[in-house]
């Protein structure tokens, strides 16, 4: 017996850290690819030392980390150098996501849930026993990424083409949260689907 894995994805800006942070706040275990994806480059690191191999001290900022909107600027226009970078930094965040998952008791969990944005474009869905996909329509996605993140609109439009169609997610699913509505409505999704899943239970 064993925890069953559960993967949140989405694109950008469509909501997973709220609902990642309802199912956290109501005692499911959860962790974020994102952040693990941080610490694999952080300063000092094996992994920031293999991005500036590749990409050149020019994605670095004034104290010496990754400047992630530099970083940004490059991975989403050229395929090829978001493949190379996804290369350095996906391996180590699959193994410290197994590791996770492993360390957690199904007895006192049942199953645990990991926040995984590329979930579907690397081919990752085979390693989980359910995914869920977050999704708001794509208008929604632009307005909520300017906001959030200053980018313009053409900026925030090369954002969502990177990544594939909320529409192809969707069909790849086994459950889907919306999160067009209001918050209310969107955290009773998350209830219905936590309940579903404790009754389901370990694998």
């Amino acid at each position: 017996m064993r925890v069953r894995r559960v993967a949140l994805t989405g694109g950008i800006a469509t909501g997973k850290s709220h609902v990642r942070a309802q199912f956290e706040a109501s005692g499911v275990p959860t962790i974020d690819a994102d952040i693990l994806a941080r610490k694999v480059v952080e300063p000092g690191s094996a992994g920031l030392a293999a991005v500036v191999e590749r990409f050149g001290c020019g994605i670095l900022d004034e104290a010496g980390g990754l400047d992630r909107r530099r970083m940004g600027a490059i991975v989403f226009t050229d395929p090829s150098a978001r493949r190379d970078l996804e290369a350095i930094v996906h391996p180590a965040v699959q193994q410290a996501t197994d590791d996770w998952f492993a360390a957690l008791d199904p007895g006192v969990h049942p199953f645990a849930i990991a926040d995984i944005p590329l979930l579907f474009e690397v081919g990752r869905e085979r390693a989980f026993d359910m995914s869920i996909v977050v999704a708001c329509d794509p208008e929604t996605q632009v307005k909520r990424v300017i906001a959030r993140d200053g980018l313009t609109e053409a900026e925030a439009r090369q954002r969502l083409a990177a990544q594939m169609p909320i529409d192809e997610k969707i069909r790849r699913a086994d459950s889907v949260i919306w999160t067009n509505g209001t918050i209310a409505e969107t955290n009773r999704q998350v209830d219905d689907i936590r309940k579903r899943l404790f009754e389901l239970g370990p694998v």
